[in-house]
C-alpha cells in the first residue's frame, strides 16, 4: 500500500509498505524572510501540517535541490541530516556531507524487504525560463520511484521545473501511474520580469497530456510569496479540461491519502 501525506510546499511523506520517504523537506514555521541566492528573497506564509517530531521514522529523503529555501529550509535540513540516506543532485552532494548525488537518468537501488526492487532514478528538470542561464537557479532533478509490485506504472516527482523537452523524455522512458508536479508559476519580477521558474497550470495540462498518468497530485503552489499563480486559478484552469481534471487530487494537508 502507498500513502502520501502533504506536509508543506513540495514536502511529502510517501509511505510504501512501511518504507517512509520524505521529499524536499521544508519544516520551518511561517513568517520568515529567506534569501534563495542570486538576489532572490521571499517570505514563507504557511506552516507545515506536521512538525518534525510527527514524521519519524523516515528511511529516505529525496531532495530535488539544496540551494533554495522553499525546498530545503532550516528545520528541513536539520531533519534530513538525521535520515540514513539522502538522494539529490551532484552539486548538493559536493556542498553537504552525507548526501548521495545522482546525474540525470542515474538510478540508485535500495535493498529493503519492505519494498522489493525499490529503485530511484533521477530525471532532468529545468528550473528557469529558457532565456535565463541554468547556473542562475542551479541544478535540479526530479525522481522516478519504482518497485516490483507496481502494476500500473511508476511514481514520478517532477522537481522544480518548467515544461521542457525533458518532460517528454520521461514519458518515453517510463509508464507513469502517479505524477506529482511542482507548480506555483514562480516569478522573481524585480530581477527577471514575467519569466517563470516552475510550471503554471497550462504547463501542467501539457505535461499531463504528454505523460498520460493515471493520477496527478499538485504540490509546491502555495506557502511562499514568490508563487504567482493562486490555487483558485490553478483549479479553474484544470476545470477547463474535465477528463484531465478527473485525474487530479489536491491532498488535504497532514492527512495520509492512499494512491
Amino acid at each position: 500500500m502507498v500513502t502520501i501525506t502533504h506536509i508543506d510546499t513540495a514536502c511529502m511523506l510517501i509511505d510504501i509498505n512501511g518504507f517512509r520517504i520524505l521529499t524536499d523537506p521544508t519544516l520551518d514555521n511561517a513568517g520568515h524572510l529567506y534569501h534563495h541566492g542570486a538576489g532572490v528573497f521571499s517570505r514563507k506564509t504557511d506552516n507545515p501540517s506536521l512538525p518534525p517530531s510527527g514524521l519519524q521514522p523516515v528511511d529516505l529523503v529525496l531532495l530535488s535541490h539544496h540551494q533554495h529555501m522553499d525546498n530545503f529550509d532550516h528545520k528541513g535540513r536539520e531533519f534530513a541530516l538525521s535520515v540514513p540516506l539522502i538522494l539529490s543532485t551532484k552539486p548538493a552532494a559536493k556542498a553537504i556531507r552525507g548526501i548521495t548525488g545522482l546525474d540525470d537518468w542515474e538510478s540508485f537501488s535500495i535493498n529493503t524487504a519492505r519494498v522489493p526492487g525499490l529503485k530511484i532514478t533521477a530525471t532532468p528538470a529545468q528550473h528557469h525560463p529558457w532565456w535565463v542561464p541554468g547556473f542562475i537557479a542551479g541544478k535540479v532533478i526530479g525522481f522516478i520511484i519504482e518497485f516490483d509490485s507496481q502494476e500500473d506504472g511508476v511514481i514520478y516527482i517532477s522537481g522544480d521545473t518548467v515544461y521542457f523537452k525533458g518532460i517528454e523524455e520521461v514519458g518515453k522512458r517510463f509508464k507513469i501511474d502517479t505524477a506529482i508536479f511542482h507548480l506555483g508559476a514562480v516569478q522573481v519580477r524585480y530581477l527577471t520580469g514575467a519569466g517563470e521558474y516552475t510550471m503554471n497550470g497550462k504547463d501542467l495540462l501539457k505535461s499531463i497530456q504528454r505523460l498520460n498518468p493515471n493520477k496527478v497530485i499538485p504540490v509546491h503552489y502555495r506557502g511562499w510569496t514568490h508563487f504567482k499563480e493562486s490555487e483558485a486559478t490553478l483549479k479553474q484552469i484544470l476545470a477547463g479540461d474535465p477528463p484531465i481534471n478527473r485525474k487530479v487530487s489536491f491532498l488535504p494537508p497532514g492527512v495520509p491519502t492512499t494512491i
